[in-house]
């Protein structure tokens, strides 16, 4: 006798998980996924409307991503949680759900800040910063994209000369940074400059004299969460400052590589709640006598929504398994961007159509999911810097220039 009823019966357990993906995650990366959805669910969807009207980036919840283990979450020691690839990318995922603003601020604290000083620091920096910036007492800043040099970071005019001779002299430090996500509020920023000798990172305090930083008014996108203009005017930092094992941009495009990691499974975590938000009010609203939900077009939306959010999160999976396996490239990690956002675009967007008018407020997040993917399409690598990184590997031409 066919057995297919009972295994149809585990299947509606999870619809929309039609490829069976939870299948493939150990016990410990679904506790972890559950963990950060609770936390999702409870801390950040109850207030994620009013923070995004109001435009302002809820400090409280700092310390309380350190207590859930999702801060540096990838690293090892120093009071990091150690986790895997696969993990932090689920909670990447989970915290997306919730906004895109809040998954940021993990990731610039994290995958760009801590570690930066993670991989290039001295001991000394390691110890003062990491454990503080792990617990959410202390947040971080990664000052790279100046307001000429976003896609081209080998263009920053931004400079630091030596202040006086020899290797124990400080520095002097001047130029301009633009959309750097938390300079108005962190504790620390890690700053890129070009040197007589190459491009080099230095940690900068807060309240250092000479630091100025400016949230920027005015977003149409990622308004629950802080993006600044920094400007730095003869800052003197002594010799420590220096973040002694970077040099050139492989120091800032590490960081950067990791960062789009996290994003490439963050953008699937937005699509998959515009596609649950939509299929949710397509069920519930009646239109000419049946719920929404009953029409063909309807269904093929939530259809085509649902195969790019199975698809997508595979690869990210895909790329996670890679990772943690030690075998991840570059142009891997630049085709999980590209597709996952862009599709993840797409899927906002259309989940808005099927709310109608509803769709415009903020009672339902498929457009504020789409405001924000705006800007993660752009930060960590537009869409065209990742076609060109893809095309230089399938051609063995470079043509960025």
């Amino acid at each position: 006798m066919s057995n297919a009823p009972e295994a149809r019966a585990e299947f509606d357990a999870d619809p929309s998980d039609i490829l069976a993906l939870d299948s493939m995650l150990s016990t410990d990366e679904l506790n972890t996924r559950q963990r950060v959805r609770d936390f999702t669910h409870q801390r950040i969807k109850p207030g994620i409307a009013r923070w995004y009207d109001d435009a302002v980036f809820p400090l409280e919840l700092a310390q309380e991503l350190g207590e859930l283990g999702v801060l540096g979450m990838h690293l090892e020691g120093y009071g990091c949680p150690g986790r895997s690839a696969v993990e932090y990318g689920l909670a990447a995922m989970e915290l997306e759900a919730g906004d895109s603003g809040i998954r940021t601020f993990v990731s610039v604290q994290g995958s760009l800040a801590m570690t930066a000083i993670h991989t290039w620091g001295s001991e000394d920096q390691k110890q003062e910063w990491l454990p503080r910036m792990a617990a959410g007492e202390i947040i971080g800043c990664f000052a790279l994209t100046e307001p000429t040099a976003g896609s081209d970071p080998s263009a920053m005019a931004t400079f630091a000369r030596r202040d006086g001779p020899g290797e124990e002299a400080g520095w002097v430090l001047n130029g301009t940074k633009r959309w750097i996500g938390l300079a108005s509020v962190a504790g620390v920023m890690v700053v890129w400059a070009a040197t007589d000798d190459g491009v080099h990172g230095f940690l900068v305090p807060a309240g250092t004299p000479g630091v100025t930083a400016v949230p920027i008014p005015q977003k149409l996108s990622m308004r629950a969460s802080i993006q600044c203009d920094v400007v730095f005017d003869d800052v003197r930092l002594g010799p420590e400052a220096l973040l002694p094992a970077a040099r050139g941009l492989r120091g800032p495009f590490t960081c950067l590589n990791e960062a789009r990691y996290g994003i490439a499974w963050g953008a699937m975590g937005a699509a998959r709640d515009s596609y649950e938000a939509a299929l949710a009010y397509s069920q519930e609203r009646l239109q000419f006598g049946k719920p929404l939900a009953g029409y063909q077009l309807t269904q093929e939306k939530l259809v085509n929504m649902l195969l790019e959010i199975q698809k997508g999160t595979l690869l990210a999976l895909h790329l996670g398994r890679l990772k943690d396996a030690g075998k991840l490239r570059p142009e891997q990690i630049s085709l999980g961007k590209l597709n996952n956002v862009r599709e993840a675009l797409a899927i906002a967007r259309e989940a808005r159509s099927i709310l109608g008018g509803n769709g415009i407020t903020l009672d339902y997040s498929p457009l504020r999911h789409a405001a924000n993917l705006e800007s993660v399409r752009t930060y960590e690598g537009t869409d065209e810097v990742h076609m060109l990184v893809l095309g230089r590997h399938i051609t063995g031409l470079n043509a960025f220039r």
